[in-house]
């Protein structure tokens, strides 16, 4: 199923509320009359809550409605009855408008995790109904989410399904940047900004797990003691006024060198700092726009010290599902076996979606921030 897809399948449901009422029966006619086709639960409901927009702007365009119909799953998707649902930095990026939905309205949300309550066809054989799963994808902020089974995974026995829901996206992401972005070794300095973020966590606790040299920024000092107890060495804290003095702390602290790696998730406030402290050869890693996104950058910077610049999105590393089957196993390893800490700052539920989405732009947050339907 594409964005384009769903989305039109939900628009011809909200364009009026009148129209939507008179359609609703027609419609569920027909995407159910084929029951042959997939497999489902007993029953599932018609109509669902779920969080939309109809346009985009501030936490004012979010809509939590109670009559929104619940679809079924088309050929190679799965319908997952959520337990819980992760939010994400990219889900404010949608709302505001840095990026644009396919149409509307519009159901926000990135990823879930809860129980497979219909499968259709051509879906591989470990997703079955009643299985746990956590998935990445569209329409994550509702009861029910239809998704590809191409990113949809089992939950392993010894993870919880709200472990699972904190930590599928971010963990991932910071799984992949260690990876594929810039190949972590062993005794590598590695600036990560935003350190007791969502994606930040993570980077602090796998790049101490394979033994890196952590520098952590972040906030608040609360923020930055958060960051010490999951693996940072080092606690910085931006001088966006003076970053003369930043640059070189970071100096000091690498013996004049420089940092071999950047993660960097702030965007605009921080991106010439931290390109600043990236030593000759080394790698700038920019994931993230929380203070805006950078423009009017000249590339014959880069040329100062041959920096490497790369913008990585974690989709591109887990186009297939082998890849992300890969990823994922990887990141149960590490929590399983390295003891990770997987901090969540907040459950709301999902009518509370305007207040979590408050406190995630406040950036005043740390871990991870969680809806539960």
């Amino acid at each position: 199923m594409t964005l384009a897809s769903h989305a039109a399948r939900t628009t011809k449901l909200f364009t009026n509320s009148s129209v939507a009422s008179a359609r609703l029966t027609s419609l569920h006619s027909h995407f159910r009359t084929s029951t042959s086709h997939f497999r489902k639960m007993s029953s599932l409901p018609k109509t669902q809550k779920a969080v939309i927009i109809e346009k985009t702007g501030g936490t004012e365009v979010l809509q939590y409605k109670t009559d929104v119909p619940v679809v079924e799953p088309k050929e190679g998707e799965v319908l997952v009855k959520n337990e819980y649902i992760g939010i994400n930095y990219i889900d404010t990026y949608f709302r505001s408008g840095v990026y644009n939905p396919p149409s509307y309205p519009y159901i926000l949300g990135r990823e879930g995790s809860g129980t497979i309550a219909a499968v259709g066809p051509k879906v591989p054989s470990d997703l079955q109904v009643g299985t746990r799963v956590a998935y990445m994808g569209q329409y994550a902020y509702a009861e029910y989410t239809p998704v590809p089974s191409s990113t949809t995974i089992p939950i392993p026995d010894s993870i919880d399904t709200k472990t699972a829901a904190a930590s599928l996206l971010q963990a991932l992401t910071a799984v992949t940047l260690i990876r594929d972005a810039y190949p972590v070794q062993k005794g590598d300095w590695i600036l990560v900004t935003a350190a007791a973020g969502g994606v930040g966590l993570w980077l602090v606790q796998l790049l101490k797990a394979v033994g890196a040299r952590v520098i952590a920024t972040a906030s608040t000092p609360e923020k930055r003691e958060l960051a010490k107890q999951n693996g940072a060495e080092v606690l910085l804290e931006y001088f966006e006024d003076d970053r003369d003095v930043f640059v070189k702390k970071v100096l000091e602290i690498t013996g004049g060198e420089g940092v071999h790696a950047v993660f960097d998730s702030v965007g605009k406030s921080t991106f010439d700092s931290s390109l600043a402290v990236v030593r000759r050869k080394g790698t700038m890693v920019s994931f993230g726009n929380a203070s805006g996104p950078v423009t009017g950058f000249a590339l014959a910077r880069l040329s100062a010290k041959n920096v490497k610049l790369i913008r990585p999105t974690l989709f591109n590393y887990i186009a297939t599902r082998e890849e992300l089957e890969q990823a994922a196993k990887e990141l149960w390893s590490f929590i399983e076996k390295d003891g990770l800490n997987v901090k969540i700052h907040d459950v709301y539920p999902l009518s509370d979606v305007v207040r979590a989405t408050q406190d995630i732009e406040s950036r005043k947050t740390t871990g991870k921030l969680v809806l539960k339907p």
